[in-house]
């Protein structure tokens, strides 16, 4: 037995034993269980998959002639923080997986590079690399606390839908600043209009 062959701990409900399948093209079994989130996934301060959460798999194991097909999904509970509003997010997301596990000298595994396709370790699975790249990948790049959150005043910093309606902040054009300053007119008014 290898050295990766020790690695995979057995125990890990991420390593799936394939066993049962006995290399024959045909065979399946469904397979649903909880993960737990052994490293924080995601971007810290923009939106993660908690470090001690929980990834739902519900997955399809199918033999195959080169290998064993995992299909199904995979799903998990994010926090973050809006990008518009910076008010914190929570929401699920779930992603879809269809990934081959190559068998050891079959013809996948011999025709392509190691980190092209998956492979078995002595008729086990690590489920785990798969599905946090494609968790990782389908996280929001700009998190939302809700489509229509119209964000942070620009002015005061005030989140809008707290602030009253018709919320302003009067500002002088710089061309007429010093005018104003040294005759008090309103900028509306112009240096040119009568009282």
């Amino acid at each position: 037995m290898s050295d990766e062959n020790l690695s995979l701990d057995t125990r890990s409900p991420w390593i799936i034993d394939t066993r049962e399948l006995g290399r024959r093209a045909g065979q399946s079994r469904s397979l649903h269980r909880m993960a737990p989130v052994g490293t924080t996934l995601g971007v810290p301060g923009v939106i993660v998959v908690p470090e001690g959460s929980e990834i739902e798999l519900d997955l399809l194991l199918e033999s195959v002639v080169e290998g064993v097909l995992v299909s199904g999904t995979a799903s998990a509970s994010v926090t973050g923080q809006c990008s518009r509003c910076l008010d914190p997010t929570e929401e699920e997301v779930e992603v879809e997986l269809t990934e081959l596990f190559a068998y050891p000298d079959s013809t996948t595994d011999s025709t392509t590079e190691e980190d092209e396709v998956a492979r078995l370790v002595d008729d086990r699975i690590d489920l785990e690399p798969t599905v946090r790249d494609a968790i990782v990948l389908a996280l929001p790049q700009v998190p939302l606390c809700s489509e229509d959150c119209q964000g942070l005043c620009p002015e005061c910093g005030g989140k809008w839908a707290d602030l009253e309606p018709g919320h302003g902040h009067e500002t002088i054009d710089p061309r007429w600043a010093a005018l104003v300053e040294r005759f008090g007119d309103s900028p509306a008014d112009g240096p040119d209009q009568k009282a």
